[in-house]
């Protein structure tokens, strides 16, 4: 059985927030999770659950918790909203990066749904984020509000009865949720995006995924949730849906870690010339046969592919390439900020490459098939000005690999 243990972290409003991790059984996490639950539901909630075990059994890790003010968190549900609630999630991700790793999966149910799109351009490690009967714009829950929506509007809040629950609505919430760019962070997502809706869904329409889908780019995935609920009540339903959204995360996400492949004999340093050459030959060892040694200078190390094609006993070329970049725009923007005494403490770049259509990429001047994209956010940590982090970016366009990639290169082969 998956382990399960309950945690605290705290939330972007200052609250303590009620969590539990779900860990796979018996190895390492491939990758961690969040699961952000609906509008006044909980971490409990049948789909949160049945999702969270699917995931686990796919070797993710799954942190499911309580916004501000549900369940057992604590905070004022009255002084919350949905930029509240993206707040903790991003206190969720900051959460597990600092005890285990950064999240590489966002699961959103209904506003929850919501809320994942909104909060993945917050978060740098998110490769993948799926939404389940999730509204277009967090203004969709306005709608839940009925005739009391006046009521909240002339005197500022009222008692809602939602869920068979009373709950402390206030105006507060009516401006955040009507004040949201949602459909230009689903543009800009940045991540491969899989949007599942019941037809019958009578709480949030089954036009609301539309509207998401069209919006997204690619990569983008829809799947029908026909018969089910707005929540999933029903346990095939919810069952279906985990099942298809844990294989559907697979494809994104880390592959498992292979059995350990013995490194081949490397040859002494000083047996290494010295020299600006990269040389790459086969080691002949493990049972892909890809496995390739790479001498740079004194440096040694492996490239591979992961299973089932290769071993994965080392990077593959591509994130080889990624490497590349990552490092040259950190040391690029480190040189930059010492020579001019910026007060930068740290930086952080995350890069991903992905082929698109080109339909889908709005900067492209090819217009037809497919094309290469990668993806860099940069983290820059320390007292910095707008003026200052915003040179910095200017300048990370500058660094020499980058401008490599995207100037004319010729490439000479001889055969030796």
């Amino acid at each position: 059985m998956p382990t399960s243990l309950k945690v605290t972290f705290t939330g972007g409003g200052d609250a303590a927030l009620a969590a539990r991790l779900e860990l796979p059984e018996g190895a390492e996490p491939r990758a961690y999770a969040i699961f952000a639950h609906c509008f006044t539901c909980g971490k409990d909630a049948v789909a949160a659950s049945r999702i969270a075990r699917a995931l686990t059994d796919h070797g993710i890790a799954v942190l499911r918790f309580d916004f501000t003010g549900l369940g057992q968190s604590g905070g004022d549900f009255g002084n919350t909203g949905f930029s509240s609630n993206v707040d903790d999630l991003v206190a969720a991700a900051d959460y597990l990066r600092a005890e285990h790793a950064g999240p590489s999966l966002l699961v959103g149910h209904s506003l929850g749904g919501a809320a994942v799109l909104a909060a993945r351009h917050r978060i740098p490690e998110v490769r993948a984020v799926a939404v389940i009967g999730a509204p277009a714009d967090p203004s969709h829950i306005a709608h839940l509000l009925g005739d009391v929506r006046d009521t909240i509007e002339r005197e500022g809040e009222a008692t809602v009865t939602l869920g068979g629950r009373e709950f402390c609505v206030r105006r507060s919430l009516l401006a955040d949720i009507a004040n949201q760019p949602q459909a230009e962070r689903i543009r800009g997502l940045k991540a491969a995006l899989l949007v599942m809706h019941a037809p019958q869904d009578e709480t949030v329409g089954i036009d609301n995924a539309r509207q998401i889908f069209d919006t997204a780019r690619h990569p983008k995935s829809f799947v029908a949730l026909d018969g089910a609920d707005h929540l999933l009540s029903r346990r095939p339903d919810a069952e279906y849906a985990a099942s298809v959204l844990a294989a559907w995360a697979g494809r994104y996400l880390p592959e498992p870690e292979a059995a350990p492949v013995p490194a081949p004999t490397v040859p002494l340093a000083a047996d290494v010339p010295v020299g600006d050459t990269v040389t790459v030959a086969e080691t002949g060892t493990g049972t892909g046969g890809l496995q390739q040694l790479i001498t740079v200078g004194r440096h040694r190390m492996l490239a591979d592919e992961p299973v089932p094609i290769g071993d994965d006993t080392g990077p593959n070329p591509y994130s080889l390439l990624l490497a590349a970049l990552g490092a040259c725009t950190s040391m690029t923007l480190r040189m930059y900020a010492t020579r001019k005494n910026l007060p930068l403490e740290k930086v952080t770049v995350s890069v991903r490459h992905d082929r698109i259509h080109a339909e889908d990429c709005a900067e492209c001047e090819t217009t037809a098939g497919f094309v290469d994209r990668i993806d860099r956010t940069i983290q820059l940590d320390g007292p910095l000005t707008d003026a200052q982090r915003t040179r910095l970016m200017e300048i990370a366009d500058k660094c020499p690999v980058h401008r490599t990639l995207t100037s004319e290169t010729v490439i000479r082969t001889e055969l030796a």
